[in-house]
């Protein structure tokens, strides 16, 4: 359902007539478009990209919109999100504009080649907030996308086809060293053996930029689902879901450092038969067609495609997917392991702005009170659940 707005008293969707016509008018007389999913409903601003008029959300008023509604944002220092938004995510008000900055290269030369991960010693050193890295990258895609909500109602409707398409859909409007961010991204398309030909033509048309001989010093971002990592005739590849006859080289170094760096995610993904192991990363193509990474990054999903960090995470989100409860995902952005986020956000009609936070069975003393500095001021109750204590909380 697309969202709805008041105009001038009236209530209006991109489904209503004469809608861009509507907004026009009240661009150029300067009129805010008011959300009303709070009461007093919440000011919104209208932006004009490429002729086309969108109505977007004030910068720093996310948290002020209601849970359910697509404007909203986890209030600051929940999750990841506040460290780098402002510095590595800029939003202009003024033409509707989202600007990426990067911590890893979209072009050949003295490439790093190590994966960005849930190491403390390489976020910490690397990761201060003034830039993304490339999970940081992952996760506001995944939250621009709404892929860290969940209500009883999205239960079996998230499958490849509605991830691929709503992740593009997030990437609009977002760019990067002034490249479009869609035209960056390549996330494969569902395969169909009898449709294999002309997918592959679209492929080949989407990854122009880098098979073109002039862009050979160049790379383009992909995100998919890690079907296998196997043994090459020399070295390792990665075999991506829906894309069988492209598999993605993994030269010695880069698969080194992918197992000692994301050794979490792939046990995690080993153990849950049901869950979704998530790649994203700089790739280019050589001479020969072939596709290799440069960095990659990965990250673990539930069955339903949410995101978390370990078992104590997977346990909490399924007992509230079974009790038919609605909450949103904290995700961690470039924070390292050792800084303590909430897990989840509930988002019930009578329990919502309740974090819950997971104590982990190393918490040092001051656990206590780096909850209470995490939530306060941010108008949302708390309650921690121990590692191994057993039942959740009530």
């Amino acid at each position: 359902m697309l969202p709805q707005y008041l105009i001038k008293g009236k209530m209006i969707s991109a489904e209503s007539d004469g809608y861009q016509e509507t907004l026009r008018r009240c661009y150029a007389s300067k009129i805010r478009p008011l959300c009303p999913c709070r009461k007093p409903p919440v000011a919104m601003y209208i932006a004009k990209v490429n002729g086309h008029c969108i109505i977007k959300r004030m910068p720093n008023t996310g948290s002020e919109h209601g849970l359910e509604c697509k404007s909203y944002e986890i209030p600051g220092g929940l999750s990841g999100l506040s460290q780098v938004m402002g510095s590595a995510i800029k939003e202009d008000s003024d033409n509707g504009l989202t600007t990426l900055k990067f911590d890893f290269s979209l072009s050949k030369g003295v490439s790093r080649a190590i994966p960005h991960g849930n190491s403390e010693e390489k976020n910490s050193v690397k990761t201060d907030g003034k830039r993304l890295s490339l999970r940081g990258l992952l996760h506001y895609l995944w939250e621009q996308a709404e892929f860290n909500k969940w209500s009883p109602g999205m239960a079996g409707k998230r499958n490849w086809f509605v991830i691929r398409k709503y992740l593009y859909e997030a990437a609009k409007h977002k760019q990067a060293k002034n490249v479009s961010l869609n035209n960056l991204l390549f996330i494969p398309e569902v395969f169909d053996l009898d449709q294999q030909q002309v997918i592959t033509q679209r492929r080949q048309k989407s990854l122009y930029y880098l098979i073109n001989a002039n862009n050979l010093q160049s790379f383009m971002l992909v995100i998919g689902e890690v079907k296998d990592i196997v043994e090459a005739r020399f070295g390792h590849k990665m075999v991506i879901k829906h894309l069988p006859d492209f598999p993605f080289l993994l030269n010695p170094d880069i698969y080194r450092r992918l197992n000692k760096h994301f050794a979490n995610e792939i046990e995690l993904w080993s153990a849950n038969g049901k869950g979704h192991l998530i790649v994203i990363g700089t790739f280019g193509i050589n001479v020969s067609g072939i596709p290799s990474f440069q960095e990659v990054a990965l990250i673990v999903v539930s069955e339903q495609w949410l995101p978390y960090e370990n078992n104590d995470e997977l346990k909490l989100i399924n007992t509230l997917i079974n009790a038919n409860r609605r909450f949103i995902k904290c995700l961690r952005y470039n924070l390292p392991a050792s800084t303590q986020t909430a897990s989840v956000l509930l988002a019930d009609k009578y329990n919502e702005k309740t974090a819950i936070l997971i104590k982990p069975s190393n918490a040092d003393e001051n656990f206590e009170q780096d909850v209470q500095a995490l939530i306060q001021g941010n108008g949302v109750k708390a309650q921690v659940w121990r590692n191994g204590d057993g039942a959740l909380p009530e």
